[in-house]
């Protein structure tokens, strides 16, 4: 089954096609867009036999495909890997006419993104994302960007792909602690727009027995099992994509989509990228649903429910004790969705439903924060 959505903003529209096997159909839809110059595929290492394929393909449709691969890792949203970006391009001879193809996860998409973004001041840009955070989340909307020193994709441009190709099929192939990673940003989805599918989730895990010590799994050989999961990935990918179309450039709607993501993104970097995206995003949720609680903002059994979840999935949500929580404290401080020198939180009320606060008290974070 395939599911096609569409992200249609002020400035532009293009498709997200989610589904098993739609990678096999890129050389067809790129045609129907209109995108007929030099092919830039920029894969994950652990991506390099599905680049090569991909580029046969691409090559026997008649086009002239390049590729190139980039260590796996948060450490290579870097000024180092996007100059080699840059080097190998333009080296060859790239021109405004081409596009540049992401083939990865969320480091793949943020970096060939924006190196899409930036290089001819700005070409074509394909997202073909491997996994399934990047699949419901970053590979859609435009955002892209490289790490600073001093904070997570401090620097970056929006970037619109003219595609999304989602192909599940690639899931399979992913280690279990990477694919657990994703479902983060699915069961995020759920408790900041979709309560029916926060219900779906829990639904499936109670039908399939999925608990903490017996956590989701992906079961290629199991047609039905693919097709509950890839039903729910694509309806959190509409998540994604309903907020993305009513706004473009996170300045009201989309900074919902960052729940989790304020404590989140200062533990990855105190922890030198030590845990995964989705495994900080999930701590990150448990802090802030446990902020709400403490400001009255909704019931204590919203915490409970969410980890849960959080768990079946194979996420936990216990803070690293070797964190400094001063250091903590001080990152935040630097977030990019700091407004007027204050941290924009984004809450729960209820599963489904989000607010963004300005006014969180210091000593409540710190003791939310307290081991």
């Amino acid at each position: 089954m395939t599911t096609t959505l569409t992200v249609t903003t002020s400035t532009t529209q293009y498709p997200v096609v989610v589904g098993a096997g739609v990678l096999a159909t890129l050389a067809d839809r790129l045609a129907a867009l209109g995108l007929r110059g030099t092919l830039w595929l920029v894969a994950d290492e652990h991506l390099a036999a599905v680049a090569e394929q991909t580029t046969t393909t691409l090559r026997a449709a008649g086009y002239c495909a390049h590729a190139i691969t980039v260590p796996s890792g948060e450490h290579s949203k870097s000024f180092a890997e996007l100059h080699r970006l840059y080097d190998w391009m333009i080296g060859n001879g790239i021109e405004r006419r081409d596009a540049v193809l992401a083939l990865g996860g969320g480091v793949i998409g943020d970096l060939a993104g924006f190196a899409a973004a930036t290089v001819l001041r700005g070409v074509a840009l394909v997202q073909l994302p491997s996994t399934l955070l990047a699949m419901v989340d970053a590979a859609v909307g435009g955002k892209t960007g490289i790490n600073h020193p001093l904070g997570k994709n401090l620097i970056g441009a929006f970037h619109q792909p003219r595609l999304v190709l989602a192909d599940t099929n690639l899931l399979a192939t992913l280690p279990s602690r990477e694919l657990r990673a994703g479902w983060a940003e699915v069961i995020k989805h759920g408790v900041i727009r979709d309560a029916g599918l926060f219900t779906a989730l829990e639904d499936l895990a109670a039908a399939r027995g999925w608990h903490a010590a017996n956590p989701a799994s992906w079961d290629a050989n199991n047609a039905e099992l693919t097709a509950q999961l890839t039903d729910v990935i694509a309806r959190a990918v509409a998540v994604k994509v309903e907020v993305v179309s009513i706004d473009e450039f996170e300045r009201g709607e989309r900074i919902t989509l960052n729940y989790g993501h304020t404590i989140g993104h200062a533990i990855e970097q105190l922890l030198g990228y030590r845990l995964l995206h989705g495994e900080c995003v999930a701590i990150g949720m448990d802090a802030a649903a446990r902020i709400a609680v403490a400001l009255g903002l909704c019931p204590s059994e919203l915490v409970e429910r969410q980890r849960a979840l959080l768990a079946a999935y194979g996420l936990s949500t216990t803070m690293p004790s070797d964190l400094d929580r001063a250091a903590i404290l001080a990152l935040i401080t630097r977030d990019k969705k700091v407004q007027a020198g204050k941290v924009r939180w984004v809450l729960p009320t209820a599963i489904g439903q989000v607010i963004v606060r300005s006014d969180v008290p210091v000593d409540v974070i710190e003791t939310v924060l307290s081991p």
